[in-house]
């Protein structure tokens, strides 16, 4: 028995949850990856899997054995790693899950450069705006905006990008500038679908605060679609800059309230918390890391 190849089995099974995800990762048949964790249980002496027509669950054997196994495989590719050393020529296949307004509008020329720079390299980019499992769903790098971030996974802060009210000069000129936060709670204020209506808005200029309750009767659950609606004129909303810096930029938006800003949109890097990482992956990292607070709009975060 092949008990590095049945010790991946066992693990994808677990972390995937049925034996047929597992076999289709590995290009194997299910009743083939279902006789690999078969001769392990056997060479074991102990069963580690309980099996049902609709998942695969670990005995409190199974799970003991589970985290050893993981730790034993990482050793192993870790060692594998370093003893190729500096021969390593990175290669195969990455997969990148983002949210789609900025994977669309700034992560899709990233990754075109990246590609060009390692030709060995596939990445295949999805783009959602929910939050994946990384394990799960065999990511290897997720880029986040905000929000929680998930336990069991490593993040890195990659840059930050300042929130403005912004409105279309249209719609400025129709309805007036607002001068204090408390105007804006007569004004169109166009937010994302999964904002109550009437939400409320938290502002700052220096050590002052604002809290304004919102109305609004348009909501949107795409980013792009919120750029498009403030630029036709539709209310005042809440943006990141890297989202609407050259629509500033061409004056077919303007700063709305300019002296007040929302905390800034933090972008995180995300992946699988495993002490070894392939090559591939290493350098897809860093490449983001170093070029993402380098975008219209973005910023390097600060150091601590």
């Amino acid at each position: 028995m092949d008990t590095l190849r049945a010790m991946r089995a066992f693990v994808r099974a677990v972390e995937l949850g049925t034996l047929s995800a597992a076999a289709r990762e590995q290009g194997l048949s299910q009743p083939a990856l279902s006789k690999i964790v078969a001769a392990l249980e056997k060479d074991m002496g102990v069963r580690l899997l309980e099996r049902s027509t609709i998942r695969v669950v670990p005995t409190e054997q199974g799970k003991r054995f589970y985290e050893r196994a993981t730790r034993v495989l990482e050793e192993y590719a870790e060692a594998v790693a370093d003893a190729r050393d500096q021969t390593e020529t990175p290669a195969g296949l990455l997969r990148v899950n983002a949210p789609v307004a900025l994977g669309q509008f700034r992560l899709n020329a990233l990754i075109l450069e990246f590609l060009h720079a390692h030709p060995g390299i596939q990445v295949e980019l999805i783009l959602n705006d929910r939050f994946v499992d990384l394990v799960e769903e065999g990511v290897d790098v997720a880029l986040r905006l905000g929000g929680g971030l998930p336990p069991n996974a490593i993040a890195r802060k990659a840059a930050t990008s300042p929130r403005y009210l912004v409105a279309a000069p249209a719609y400025l000129a129709a309805r007036g500038k607002p001068r204090t936060p408390d105007d804006l709670a007569g004004h169109e204020y166009v937010r994302f679908a999964w904002l109550a209506a009437g939400a409320t808005l938290e502002l700052r200029r220096g050590a002052a605060s604002a809290t304004v309750q919102t109305q609004g009767r348009y909501r949107v659950n795409n980013a792009l679609a919120i750029r498009e609606t403030l630029a036709m004129g539709a209310g005042i909303g809440l943006c990141p800059a890297w989202l609407v810096q050259d629509l500033l930029a061409s004056g077919e938006l303007l700063r709305v309230l300019p002296a007040w800003n929302a905390s800034p949109q933090e972008a995180f890097l995300i992946y699988p918390s495993r002490r070894y990482q392939s090559l591939r992956a290493r350098l897809l990292i860093q490449f983001l890391a170093d070029r993402l607070g380098q975008l219209p709009g973005m910023q390097a975060p600060t150091a601590p």
